[in-house]
């Protein structure tokens, strides 16, 4: 179970007001390629599920992980997740071919596929997918991760906080906004979600 924090930013002047203010607590910039996979009638989508392959840094590393079972509520999002590293260049190869994904070897993700969302004879179809800036920071024994998402259809902008206890990482980070005069919302929806939706949030 993953258990974040999510917290949206209204604006880009938002988002670098924060990143301003985290300067000095930065550690890295990631650039993230998400792409997103499904059968061809919706069955993960059906199911709250979402199958997706990451790209790190220009292809310098792959992630593909199946998330499923979301909730998201005051802000804090819990969602089950699985995660194996893959090879990049197998990666572009199911992106361009989304068939070969099936025939990973040896893979639970790619197992449960097949079997409990019944997609072994189906195949996958590429959803497409979106960009994501991520500056990492450490911060009051917190790891932030503060996002500049990139959509066809708009940029939006986020903090996010994985943490195990994260009513008390949500009052740490709250505090740093309200302090600093940045405004936030509560996240409602996943970057997935916001993606399928087709549009930003209002």
């Amino acid at each position: 179970m993953e258990i974040e924090v999510k917290l949206r930013l209204p604006s880009s002047a938002a988002h670098e007001r924060l990143s301003a203010v985290l300067s000095a607590y930065h550690r890295r910039t990631h650039l993230q390629e998400n792409l997103f996979f499904d059968g061809p009638n919706a069955e993960l989508a059906s199911s709250f599920a979402a199958l997706r392959i990451r790209f790190y840094d220009l292809d310098s590393r792959c992630v593909l992980s199946l998330k499923s079972k979301p909730q998201i509520s005051g802000g804090i999002s819990r969602i089950e997740e699985q995660e194996e590293p893959l090879d990049p260049t197998v990666g572009r190869h199911c992106a361009a071919d989304p068939s070969r994904l099936l025939l990973i070897e040896p893979s639970d993700i790619i197992r449960r596929v097949r079997e409990e969302f019944g997609l072994g004879g189906k195949g996958l179809v590429c959803l497409g997918g979106f960009r994501n800036v991520r500056g990492v920071y450490e911060w009051s024994g917190l790891k932030l991760e503060v996002d500049e998402t990139l959509y066809s259809f708009g940029t939006s902008y986020e903090v996010e906080c994985e943490s195990s206890d994260p009513d008390e990482a949500k009052n740490l980070i709250e505090g740093l906004l309200q302090s600093n005069g940045i405004e936030y919302q509560y996240s409602e929806k996943s970057k997935f979600a916001v993606f399928r939706s087709g549009k930003l949030p209002g």
